[in-house]
């Protein structure tokens, strides 16, 4: 999937546009109610070309005695890891010197490069735009971030100059992807070594060795797939160096091109803020997820600790909470094949078809008892359901009046699910359409 970074010094309404065109995909899509959203990170649809946006706005340091470097690094990761830079400039205060220093760098570079001139909001400031041709980028394209008038202009040029989406031959096509994510220094790496029984990625005590997306073949004991160790992804007001900046944007695209995420987290911090941050990425990505509490030996014990452990995990990770959780000390080599076996169910749980027929002769008996809720005097009836062949699990259910079936009743139904099949560690979207 092809990559926009949103470049531009600060107050110029990165952020508005980012929001704005996030908002599109999300609004399409219909995310699951109670997903809570990365501000710098999301991906628009704009005619049926989807890709990522990030905004490096939220990365940009504000101190005046760095702010010149600050500005051309960020900007230059921005260029090595996109595939399209969208320079964004502001109508009033006209070309500043961050600008013309953003645009020298940019001209140089072989990405394309989309100009766009924001808070167009009337005639009058049209003018003021004309003045930005002088950076010599070419085209420029007026905005208003805030109102969302030119956007429309603004996306049908980026998308005509992304690059097309080459069609690689991978020798590895139709290997389940498993990807080990979490924050830094919590043993994502050591996990990979003891898997693999070989050192094959770097360890030390300190924070952020990885910098890469490491993806490795995996054969043996009879699993194959391709096993992806990814960097530790931190808060942004932590992420202050530029590599480590362009690791995170590494590891969420691993996590997006994963089918199954290992999410391993720190037993003696337990689930933080920025754990279930990316927990949310993985369920808004519609990943499979498999929880591993590393360091356990760490952990001061007694005769329930692991199913109290387990039974707070799954309080903070409700509603969806149907997700395998194994306790490990990588480093005393301590259940590393529960692991495994953990993430090979949950990819045949996430890529099983199920057949129509048996969705129907177990759900409808049970819908047509506790039907759903009437809604202005109008009954909704269920006639049917069946899977729609999307990469992760999804049911389309049939009915009459689909607006009225509101999001507890979805609930509801997505709980039946789980009940009759077995859908464990993986997130299920559910659809009503009309009959």
């Amino acid at each position: 999937m092809s990559l926009v970074a949103i470049v531009g010094r600060p107050n110029v309404g990165k952020s508005t546009l980012f929001n704005r065109l996030v908002g599109m995909r999300q609004a399409i899509v219909d995310d699951t109610a109670g997903v809570t959203r990365d501000r710098h990170y999301g991906r628009c649809d704009w005619c049926g070309r989807e890709f990522s946006v990030v905004d490096t706005g939220g990365y940009t340091t504000n101190s005046d005695d760095v702010f010149e470097t600050a500005i051309r690094s960020q900007v230059q990761i921005a260029i090595d890891e996109a595939d399209l830079v969208l320079f964004m400039v502001e109508a009033a205060t006209g070309i500043t010197d961050y600008d013309a220093e953003i645009a020298d760098i940019l001209r140089r570079t072989k990405k394309p490069v989309v100009l766009c001139v924001n808070k167009v909001d009337s005639g009058e400031k049209m003018f003021d735009a004309y003045q930005f041709y002088s950076l010599g980028l070419g085209e420029i394209y007026s905005i208003s971030a805030a109102n969302g008038s030119g956007t429309g202009d603004l996306l049908d040029a980026v998308v005509a100059a992304l690059p097309e989406e080459e069609q690689t031959e991978d020798p590895h096509a139709g290997l389940p992807r498993i990807a080990i994510v979490g924050k830094p220094n919590v043993g994502k790496s050591s996990l990979t070594n003891a898997l693999l029984g070989e050192e094959r990625n770097i360890v030390t005590p300190v924070a952020g060795t990885t910098r890469d997306a490491i993806e490795t073949y995996y054969n043996k004991f009879g699993y194959e797939f391709m096993l992806v160790d990814t960097a530790g992804i931190r808060r942004k007001t932590k992420v202050h160096e530029d590599l480590e900046f362009y690791s995170v944007m590494r590891s969420i695209r691993a996590i997006e091109h994963a089918d199954i995420c290992i999410l391993m987290i720190d037993a003696t911090s337990g689930m933080e803020a920025q754990d279930m941050n990316i927990f949310n990425l993985i369920i808004k990505n519609r990943k499979g997820c498999v929880v591993v509490v590393n360091k356990w030996d760490l952990f001061i014990k007694d005769s329930n600790t692991m199913r109290d452990y387990t039974e707070a995990l799954k309080t903070r990770l409700a509603p969806f909470n149907d997700i395998p959780v194994i306790f490990t000390s990588v480093v005393k080599m301590q259940r590393i094949q529960d692991v495994l076996n953990a993430a090979t169910e949950v990819y045949a749980n996430y890529s099983q078809k199920i057949p129509t027929a048996r969705l129907n002769e177990a759900l409808l008996p049970v819908i047509e008892e506790t039907p759903p809720p009437a809604w202005k005097g109008k009954y909704v009836k269920i006639k049917y359901i069946t899977q729609l062949p999307t990469a992760f699990p999804a049911f389309a259910f049939f009915c009459n009046l689909p607006q009225y079936v509101k999001d507890p009743y979805k609930r509801f139904l997505e709980n039946q699910l789980r009940k009759n099949f077995n859908l464990t560690g993986c997130p299920v979207q559910i659809y009503c359409r009309q009959k």
